[in-house]
């Protein structure tokens, strides 16, 4: 395997786990970290912090990690386009719909491969839910459920639930059934004094029929990211905390007591919680980025285009929230 030269651009939350897998990921070298406030989390290894892009470029990378606030995304993407450098950027890719087209077509004009890291798509139990749902294990898929609730992360400053954890959900959705958003209709509440929401409750429909329902809060003192896919053959619920994955069947052994019969439109068949691997949900992003930019067939990564997509249907909930209308995309 090529050694393939690395950069990562922002160290704080995020960019210090970035720096841990960069560090230690097969066929690539981390040789340039920067970050204008400096390592505050001690994740350099050595290496010199540098203070810009520019700095960073200079340094001859093959691609770079983009983890600097959602505001600065257009700003470091462009740059690295501009110096035929690949880059994968932290989800959202944009805090609007403008911004992230600059960012899709600067890479595109470039011929440079661009991601953007939605992880959640890589936890062990979507992506097995997601190839059971290609083999046909549900059938039609009628409806997808996501909770996402938990308490406010203080290193959020620029965005609000929506853009940051409302995408999670969003990009896993389309993901998953392999649908695009066709509408969505979403209240959201400010419960915490910011200028951004807290708290959002979303119904949407993709293109296939299939209807999603999306609960995302900073409210809640419970941490809950669970994923309930439900088909014509079942049920699967995703805990994406546990990476399990569990199977709730429709049975195939007829009700014989009249009363429950006639109550259930389904019956209660086998559960079953598969054993499966599960790796580290960053490094099997960065793997497959990695494999990206060796063009190597069979990269799976969540491509800028698709990182647009989220930020419409995104955008587009809170339009909806803030007219009181159901917003067509």
């Amino acid at each position: 395997m090529a050694q393939l030269r690395a950069g990562l651009i922002g160290l704080g939350m995020m960019g210090r786990h970035h720096a841990r897998v960069l560090g230690s990921l097969e066929g690539v070298d981390l040789v340039a970290v920067a970050d204008p406030s400096g390592d505050k989390h001690g994740v350099a290894g050595g290496r010199e912090v540098l203070s810009s892009v520019e700095e960073l470029i200079e340094k001859g990378v093959d691609y770079c990690m983009v983890a600097v606030p959602t505001a600065f995304h257009e700003e470091v993407g462009t740059a690295l386009a501009d110096a035929g450098v690949h880059a994968i950027i932290e989800k959202p890719l944009a805090e609007n719909l403008e911004t992230a087209e600059r960012l899709v077509k600067a890479f595109k004009d470039k011929g440079l491969i661009g991601g953007v890291g939605h992880i959640e798509r890589y936890n062990p139990a979507l992506q097995q839910a997601r190839s059971r749902i290609e083999s046909g294990d549900l059938g039609e898929v009628f409806q997808v459920v996501t909770r996402r609730q938990g308490p406010f992360p203080g290193r959020i400053a620029d965005v609000g639930v929506v853009m940051d954890l409302g995408t999670h959900d969003i990009d896993l959705t389309a993901w998953v059934t392999q649908q695009e958003y066709t509408s969505v209709s979403a209240h959201t509440a400010h419960r915490s004094g910011r200028d951004h929401e807290d708290l959002v409750a979303v119904v949407g429909r993709l293109d296939k029929g299939t209807v999603t329902n999306h609960l995302v809060n900073w409210l809640s003192p419970l941490k809950e990211r669970t994923t309930v896919i439900t088909g014509e053959r079942g049920t699967f619920i995703a805990d994406t905390l546990s990476a399990d994955l569990t199977f709730y069947a429709n049975g195939e052994i007829a009700t014989t007591w009249d009363e429950i019969s006639r109550f259930r439109g389904v019956s209660e068949g086998d559960v079953i919680r598969y054993a499966i691997a599960k790796p580290e949900p960053l490094r099997v992003e960065h793997e497959q980025f990695r494999n990206a930019v060796l063009g190597l067939e069979g990269a799976d990564i969540v491509t800028l285009e698709q990182g647009l997509a989220t930020v419409k249907v995104a955008r587009a909930c809170i339009e909806s929230a803030a007219s009181g209308t159901s917003v067509t995309l």
